[in-house]
Parts: C-alpha cells; sequence; structure tokens
C-alpha cells in the first residue's frame, strides 16, 4: 500500500528536498496552498489536500485540512479491527507522514506596528491540530514540526524503509511542546492586548537531577531554557569532574555576569566564592590575572569558581598545583593544559563556554518568591552620569579603574564596597570588598578597608625588595591613596566617606541620590577626599 505524507508549512527550509526524499522513499505527497504550488514548481508531483476532503480550501485558506478524511486519516489506530471497518467504510485511507510548521505569531506579534487584525490571522488553527493528531498517534504516524529533523527522517526511511518507534516518540514530544509553546505565545499577547493583563509563561527542558540543593538534604535540578543562543551555562559543556551541584550553578552564573560585565579586552578572572567574586583582576597575561586576583583573597579562593575570559593556558594551569578550586569556566583549553587539569583531581570540573565573547540575548531576569515571580530588565551600565562634586578632582587617569571598580561592586551582594587598585600600568585588581551587610559602613570598615590591608599585608611579605623600600604601614598608605573605592548606593550618612579616608582611601564612587548628599559633599571637602556621584544603582540581592 502506498504510503502518505501531508506538508503544509510556512518556514518552506528544505521542505522540497525533504518531500524529494520522500517520494524515493514510496510515499504520496499531500499539500496545501503556498506549500503545495512551490513543490508543483519545483516539478514534485503533489495531491491536493481538497482532493482528499472532497472540500476546496475556503475562507482565505482558513478552512483546509480540518476534515475526517484528514484526521481520521491521522487518529485511527492501525490495530484496531474496528477502526479499521470505519476508516474503509468512510473511505479513509492512512496518513503516516506530518510535516507541518506553523503561521508565524511569535515574529507577527514582535514587530512595532503589527495590529490585532495582523495577529489574531496569524493564529494558526489547522497547523496545531494536525501535529496534535499526528503525534497523539505516534506510534502509528511521524511528526515533523522542525525543518532540522528532516534528513533524520529521510536517512532512517533510506536505510531501513522505515521509522524507529524511538525517533517517532522524540518528534512526537517536539510536537506538543511546540504548540503549547505556541498556544502560549498566543495566550500572552491576546491577554494583554485584548484584557490588559500581563502573563508570563516560562519554558524550560532537559530537567537534569544534581547532586544536591543548597544544602545536602535538598534535591536539585537544572532546567535549560530554550531560547538561549547567547553565553549562558546551558550552552557550557562539560570536559571534566564530578556532576554539579545547586550552588555550583549560582556561584558559575555570578562569575559568567562578573566577567562579561567587566567586558575586558585584556586577559581577565574572577574567583567566585558564595555567589560573590572574591577575587577579580585583568593583566597582560592570564597568569598575571589570575595571580591578581587569588591575590585579593587568598583565603576565600579555597574551594572557589574560576571563570577567564580567554582559552585556560599552560602556565595558568601551573599555578593551581597546590591550590584547591571547584570549577573552572573557559572559552577554551588549551590540550596540554587540559590533561594537566585532568590529572590534577578526578573531581574538578573544567566547562567549555563557547562563544563567550557574544553579548547576553535574554532582556529581562527572573527572581521566583513565594507565591509570585519578579520581572526586571537586565542591570546594564556603570555610570549614567560622571559627575565630580567634591572641590578635590578626580583624574580622567583613573576612569579605567573606576570602572573596573564599579564592574565588581555591582556583582557583589548588596550593601556592596569595592576596593580596585592598577597594580601595573593598565591593569586592575579588587583588593577588598564587602559583601552583603545591612549596613555600608560595615561593609567598608570592617570588611572591604581590613580586607585589602591583610591582603596587601601577604603582597608585602613575599617581596623582599619593596620590604627594602619601605615599611609595610608606608606601603599601605602610599597604595590606599591611590585606590578606587566604589559603593553600589548612595551613602545615607557621611560616616561612609570618613571611614574610607581614616583608611586614607582619596577616590570615591557613589551613585548620589541622597536626602544628605549635600552633607556627604561637605564631609568630602574637608577631608580632600574626591567623590564623584554617577546617577547609577546597582543593588544586587
Amino acid at each position: 500500500m502506498t504510503k502518505r505524507a501531508l506538508i503544509s508549512v510556512s518556514d518552506k527550509t528544505g521542505v522540497s528536498e525533504f518531500a524529494k526524499a520522500l517520494i524515493q522513499n514510496g510515499f504520496e505527497i499531500i499539500s496545501t496552498g503556498g506549500t503545495s504550488a512551490l513543490l508543483k514548481k519545483e516539478g514534485i508531483e503533489v495531491k491536493d489536500v481538497s482532493d482528499i476532503t472532497g472540500f476546496p480550501e475556503m475562507m482565505d485558506g482558513r478552512v483546509k485540512t480540518l476534515h475526517p478524511k484528514v484526521h481520521g486519516g491521522l487518529l485511527y489506530l492501525r490495530d484496531n479491527p474496528d477502526h479499521m471497518k470505519q476508516a474503509e467504510a468512510n473511505g479513509i485511507t492512512a496518513i503516516d507522514i506530518v510535516a507541518v510548521n506553523l503561521y508565524p505569531f511569535r515574529e507577527t506579534v514582535a514587530k512595532s506596528d503589527v495590529t490585532l487584525e495582523d495577529a489574531i490571522e496569524n493564529i494558526d488553527i489547522g497547523g496545531p491540530t494536525l501535529l496534535r493528531s499526528a503525534a497523539k498517534n505516534f506510534a502509528s504516524v511521524t511528526v515533523i514540526c522542525d525543518p532540522a529533523d528532516y534528513a533524520a527522517v529521510a536517512d532512517e526511511l533510506t536505510k531501513t524503509g522505515d521509522i524507529s518507534y524511538d525517533l517517532k516518540k522524540k518528534l512526537a514530544v517536539k510536537a506538543f511542546r511546540h504548540t503549547a509553546d505556541y498556544d502560549s505565545a498566543v495566550d500572552t499577547y491576546l491577554s494583554k492586548a485584548i484584557l490588559g493583563e500581563k502573563v508570563k509563561r516560562l519554558s524550560y527542558t532537559g530537567g537534569e537531577k544534581l547532586r544536591y540543593g543548597e544544602n545536602w538534604h535538598q534535591e536539585a535540578t537544572y532546567y535549560k531554557e530554550l531560547t538561549g543562543t547567547g553565553p549562558n551555562l546551558s550552552n557550557a559543556k562539560q570536559l571534566h569532574g564530578k556532576e554539579l551541584s545547586y550552588n555550583n550553578y549560582i556561584d558559575m552564573d555570578n562569575a559568567l555576569l562578573t566577567l562579561k560585565d567587566l567586558n575586558s579586552k585584556d586577559p581577565a578572572v574572577v574567583i567566585v566564592k558564595h555567589n560573590n567574586p572574591c577575587g577579580l583582576a585583568t593583566g597582560k597575561t592570564l597568569k598575571e590575572a589570575f595571580l591578581a586576583a587569588w591575590d585579593g583573597d587568598p583565603i576565600s579562593a579555597f574551594g572557589s569558581i574560576v571563570c577567564v575570559n580567554r582559552p585556560f593556558d599552560v602556565e595558568t594551569a601551573k599555578l593551581l598545583d597546590k591550590k584547591f578550586i571547584e570549577i573552572i569556566i573557559a572559552p577554551a583549553f588549551e590540550p596540554e593544559a587540559l590533561e594537566m587539569l585532568k590529572n590534577k583531581s578526578e573531581t574538578l570540573r573544567l566547562l567549555e563556554l563557547v562563544g563567550f565573547d557574544k553579548p547576553f540575548d535574554n532582556e529581562y531576569v527572573y527572581k521566583h518568591v513565594t507565591g509570585g515571580l519578579l520581572e526586571q530588565t537586565r542591570d546594564i551600565g556603570l555610570f549614567e552620569k560622571w559627575d565630580v562634586v567634591t572641590k578635590a578632582q578626580f583624574p580622567d587617569s583613573k576612569k579605567g579603574l573606576s570602572e573596573f571598580a564599579m564592574s565588581a561592586c555591582k556583582c557583589i551582594k548588596s550593601n556592596s564596597i569595592s576596593i580596585a587598585y592598577e597594580y601595573e600600568p593598565g591593569c586592575y585588581m579588587l583588593l577588598g570588598m564587602g559583601a552583603g551587610q545591612p549596613n555600608r559602613v560595615d561593609s567598608i570598615g570592617k570588611l572591604a578597608a581590613p580586607k585589602a590591608r591583610n591582603n596587601l599585608k601577604e603582597m608585602y611579605d613575599r617581596n623582599e625588595e619593596l620590604q627594602k623600600a619601605m615599611t609595610y604601614e608606608d606601603y599601605v598608605k602610599q597604595v590606599f591613596s591611590e585606590c578606587v573605592m566604589a559603593s553600589d548606593a548612595f551613602f545615607p550618612f557621611d560616616d561612609s566617606v570618613i571611614y574610607a579616608n581614616e583608611f586614607g582611601l582619596r577616590y570615591i564612587l557613589s551613585p548620589g541620590g541622597s536626602i544628605r548628599d549635600a552633607e556627604v559633599i561637605a564631609t568630602a571637602d574637608r577631608l580632600g577626599v574626591s567623590l564623584v556621584f554617577t546617577g547609577m544603582r546597582h543593588f544586587l540581592h
């Protein structure tokens, strides 16, 4: 018996080649409207669906496949004698393959000048119905909603004369997922256009069980975003090491966001621990950047996640000899470095993230709360303005260091403070940071500045030439006088400026906007501190 395939597609990519492959494998082609015209133009023998139903396509193509002779041919059970008798009695013949993709609804409503009438005309009715009918009876019918699957179907037909049950199952699930997403898009648009209601339907797939959740007793799963094409964790390829946990994904995301926001043209390294960048640096080489990042907090770097913006090289891999880290993320790994790292530990996770230099393609970020979902636009940018508000000027030569300081600060949990240092011309490091404190004074006086002093002590102790040249206190004074301190939000009181000055910090960035800005500026003027208001807050909760 001749097998039949129904083809009706909006996206006609590869459809002619697929139809030819089907005919070579003994199929009769049924088609509609524009698809039928295209195939006939290519010299492919096609039977119009109206020849099957006995009805013409009508109402501007709104009604063409919604007929028992179409859906009966898809839905009847081939191993059910009663179904077989009913099909024969009603002149219904089996349809074995359905290749359908839908009207471009998403593309239509994405246009700025779209009208409600245009949107409605691009709501596909027959297409989703065909896909669902075929997918429901996947044991007997092969359903294809994506041109990318033509090759797999044609290949199996050519090699075996049939389509495997496993492939049919996969394609059926894909079809149901496709129609669900399509219906979701229609609902989202019409809810807003007609009812004035905002609806958010998110679609994720590939749920992968993780080692555990935030804590050992919690279970966790990672789902992939279907539409993500830019640099993201779903596109990362794990080359080595044990399974990932919930916290690993949280930390890896922070690492990726930090480096992407830094947008350094030079080699850069971030070291993340407990969802905060504890080390961040740029350098002339990846090795130099890694050493400077590690110096930012050698204690916290134990068991951390490292992310770099360059292929991980041998010289940098050698630095890890006696250092314990959990994960390395890189655009690539030099072959020798990869083998070296694999031999270092069986558990060390190595992730390759191709396309690291591409921009993010998702505009919004989300956070679940009990009973709801928060949506906001991504925090893009560093400064809205550059307003030196004090008598003491802020040198233009510190603009690069200032951008580095605020890039670090915006990726640290609020209330956040970063202290950045230009350790070599054009090379920057995060010397100290304060994260997650209920008040900004503690972030400065109890965390960022003391941490920076401790880091300088370790750097001083291992530099014999420096020890001969000056005392440790003179070294700290010299370094702090050249650092830039960034705050993610305004100073509600002048005490933050006072604390910073007591540690010898002279250059400060803040968004400004406090009702006591005048008091803060007056204190900075009295102390000889240079203060810049940037106009852009960077809370991260």
